[in-house]
């Protein structure tokens, strides 16, 4: 007769082993987190709120007056400056001959650059509220613009400016920050008082362009000569226009 052996279903079991049962490892690291809380004698709870609502006051109270003078801090520390007024006195005055009456505003009409188109758009609305004459010159229909705002200020070739830049009474304001900075104060009314107010009307020449096609090369920046073919023309800027004779007002002189 054959004997069946069959299999136990009694497992060793090692009573010295710990109990371990994790079905995830984030039960491992909470595991491990409950053991380095079980070894430090007390655990580290956080400062409840208004225990550090109390103690910020208390430092408070200590740094308000410093010892030795009666001042409290915040008169020892250095102030924002709140009028641009104020600062404008010390700094180097730059000025426009022949713009008393009128705000100058140097931009460019170009998207290339999405901040500056935004800050000459918004620069231009605010201007154009108080209704007064503004001679707008943008540097992307003529170059000459930029270089002449660079000899005005002082600045090198090189040196690469953002716009936009504003004169106003042929005085140097700023760009678009001093202007909204300005106009937020309800200062900036200050400075347009007196000036010429402005033409609504529209040039017939230019349409209100304030270019118009070179009549020298029409609009092509080049004419050609029998005798040494096709030169530069001279009459005009880089993109074929020139400044119309109607409604621009005659350029700086330094």
């Amino acid at each position: 007769m054959l004997v069946t052996r069959t299999k136990s279903k009694i497992w060793n079991h090692n009573t010295n082993s710990p109990k371990f049962s994790c079905p995830s490892f984030k039960d491992i690291q909470t595991l491990f987190s409950d053991d380095s809380n079980c070894n430090s004698p007390t655990p580290n709870k956080k400062p409840n709120i208004f225990h550090r609502v109390r103690r910020v006051s208390a430092v408070l109270r200590a740094l308000s007056v410093r010892p030795g003078t009666d001042l409290p801090l915040k008169t020892l520390l250095p102030q924002p400056e709140t009028n641009l007024k104020e600062t404008r006195k010390s700094e180097p005055l730059i000025q426009i001959p022949g713009a008393e009456k009128k705000i100058v505003i140097y931009f460019t009409s170009l998207r290339v650059i999405r901040s500056t188109f935004d800050d000459c758009k918004a620069v231009r609305t605010i201007l154009r509220s108080f209704r007064v004459s503004i001679d707008e010159r943008d540097v992307s229909m003529d170059s000459g613009f930029m270089e002449e705002l660079k000899t005005i200020l002082g600045i090198r070739e090189k040196t690469k400016l953002s716009l936009p830049r504003v004169f106003i009474g042929g005085r140097y304001i700023g760009g678009a920050e001093e202007i909204r900075q300005l106009h937020e104060a309800g200062e900036l009314k200050k400075y347009v008082e007196g000036l010429i107010p402005a033409d609504l009307s529209t040039c017939e020449v230019c349409g209100g362009h304030r270019f118009i096609l070179c009549d020298e090369c029409n609009g092509s920046h080049k004419y050609y000569s029998e005798k040494g073919g096709f030169r530069t023309c001279t009459a005009c800027n880089e993109n074929g226009l020139i400044r119309c004779p109607s409604c621009y007002y005659a350029p700086i002189t330094l």
